[in-house]
């Protein structure tokens, strides 16, 4: 059974920081790139950052390159997603997905929310 299970998140105050987690059990990790997807309230997804399937290369949108950061550790099949100097409109559930090298493969965590307000 395919599972992605986010967790990680939290409320938190403007400049703080959070640090995500998915969990990926069911289908081979290390074949897929991985990503995090955000969804604020009454938006449409936003494409967060991606890191390929060995990790090797990552990339970020603009509005949070320079204070997020991407990673993975294939042994343990976990993503992270560090999150530092948060704003409000960092607000969002964040999704973690999981895209096939080769194949249309692709699988999507259930979310997890992730509050900043003083």
């Amino acid at each position: 059974q395919v599972q992605l299970v986010e967790s990680g998140g939290g409320l938190v105050q403007p400049g703080g920081s959070l640090r995500l987690s998915c969990a990926a059990s069911g289908f081979k990790f290390e074949n897929y790139a991985m990503s995090w997807v955000r969804q604020a309230p009454g938006k449409g997804l936003e494409w967060v950052s991606r890191i390929t399937n060995g990790g090797s290369t990552t990339s970020y949108s603009d509005s949070v390159r320079g204070r997020f950061t991407i990673s993975r550790d294939n042994a343990k099949k976990i993503l992270y997603l560090q999150m530092n100097d948060l704003k409000p409109e960092d607000a969002a559930v964040y999704y973690c997905n999981a895209k096939h090298l080769y194949t249309n493969s692709e699988y999507w965590g259930q979310g997890t929310q992730v509050t900043v307000s003083a």
